[in-house]
């Protein structure tokens, strides 16, 4: 039987290969309205944010919604100063939007981005061009073009295409790995140059199988970190996917901890479960920490790389310091984190404390 240690300040623990660890519930702030929008200009569900290495901050919003109220046309990607001063959209009216899921910044500051709709990846470069296309769109004169069905057993997945796409990644060689997605439950490999070069994973709960890998992230030594929402877990594999370890989660929730929306969740596993991991991100090198976000309680954990916790803070909410479903989480200090909400409809940027 676990045992839970109490102190003066919070504290939970992580079981780690059957190790209890306590931990400190992190200290942190928001900076208020951080992002300056024009006066015409709204976000919608805000499923994606990245830094660039001029810590300019990229917003991927399913807002500039046009169509019907089914399967409208869902994404735009903005562009802020580091002071949260609009700057720019880029792609506007681009081809594959459709339902935004996720940016990214690469080494080289080429911005990428994930549409789970026309289930495509697109790399712009720095100056917000079209440089590569992966996937490709339904066409919309074909008989039947709709939503894709999650049918039981799946499609037999098809090298250069995806079902709804989700996020990505890159290793130090520039490999790009694809996480593909709510249908194909796979990780996807192409070189620097576009070439596919294979994919690894199935449905399923076992180790390199997938319940819905949602997000994704590299280490410097080019580990790839898989968010396996469903199976409530982070996969962890070398460069090849050969299955390295998992994380999983294990921070006791309080007794009045509500949900950002809904009746409170009674499963343990699960998307809506405690700990399973919506959105991770890895912190720069030399001393790389990695952070997780579940929907409910609505936390974000910190984390060594090999799983072990640092701490936690936040709860679900409306408010300043509380969140309403992190979708994505851009980390480019340890200290420094932005965070993209799907129900509040904004991005936060949160300064931890931990010396406090």
């Amino acid at each position: 039987m676990r045992r839970l240690f109490l102190c003066a300040t919070v504290l939970s623990f992580l079981s780690v290969s059957g190790a209890q660890v306590n931990v400190p519930e992190i200290p942190y702030r928001s900076v208020p309205n951080f992002l300056k929008l024009p006066p015409e200009l709204y976000l919608g569900e805000v499923s994606g944010v990245a830094v660039n290495s001029k810590a300019h901050v990229f917003v991927f919003s399913r807002g500039n919604t046009g169509g019907p109220a089914y399967g409208a046309a869902a994404a735009q990607l903005l562009e802020f100063a580091p002071d949260g001063k609009y700057l720019r959209e880029i792609g506007h009216n681009l081809y594959a939007w459709s339902y935004a899921h996720s940016v990214k910044v690469d080494s080289h500051d080429n911005i990428w981005v994930t549409d789970k709709g026309s289930d495509m990846v697109i790399k712009f470069t720095p100056d917000g061009r079209v440089a590569m296309v992966f996937g490709r769109k339904q066409e919309a004169s074909d008989e039947g073009t709709g939503p894709l069905k999650h049918v039981k057993p799946p499609l037999p997945p098809v090298d250069g295409l995806f079902r709804q796409v989700t996020d990505i990644t890159w290793d130090p060689a520039g490999n790009s790995y694809i996480s593909d997605g709510y249908v194909n439950s796979r990780v996807a490999k192409v070189d620097g140059e576009g070439n596919w070069l294979k994919s690894w994973g199935e449905p399923g709960d076992q180790p390199g199988q997938f319940n819905v890998p949602h997000s994704i992230a590299a280490d410097a030594k080019g580990n790839i970190y898989v968010a396996d929402r469903g199976n409530r877990r982070i996969q962890v594999f070398d460069s090849d996917g050969k299955f390295l370890r998992q994380i999983t989660i294990d921070v006791p929730v309080k007794p009045d901890a509500r949900p950002a929306i809904g009746n409170k969740p009674t499963q343990t596993t699960g998307t809506m479960s405690p700990g399973a991991p919506w959105a991770i991100c890895i912190t720069p090198a030399p001393n790389q920490v990695l952070y997780a976000s579940d929907a409910f309680p609505g936390r974000v954990y910190k984390l060594t790389l090999d799983g072990k916790l640092l701490g936690f803070f936040g709860e679900s909410g409306k408010q300043l310091k509380q969140f309403g479903w992190i979708h994505e989480m851009a980390c480019p200090a340890e200290n420094e984190l932005y965070v993209a909400e799907l129900l509040n409809w904004r991005v936060q940027k949160l300064i931890l404390e931990p010396g406090k």
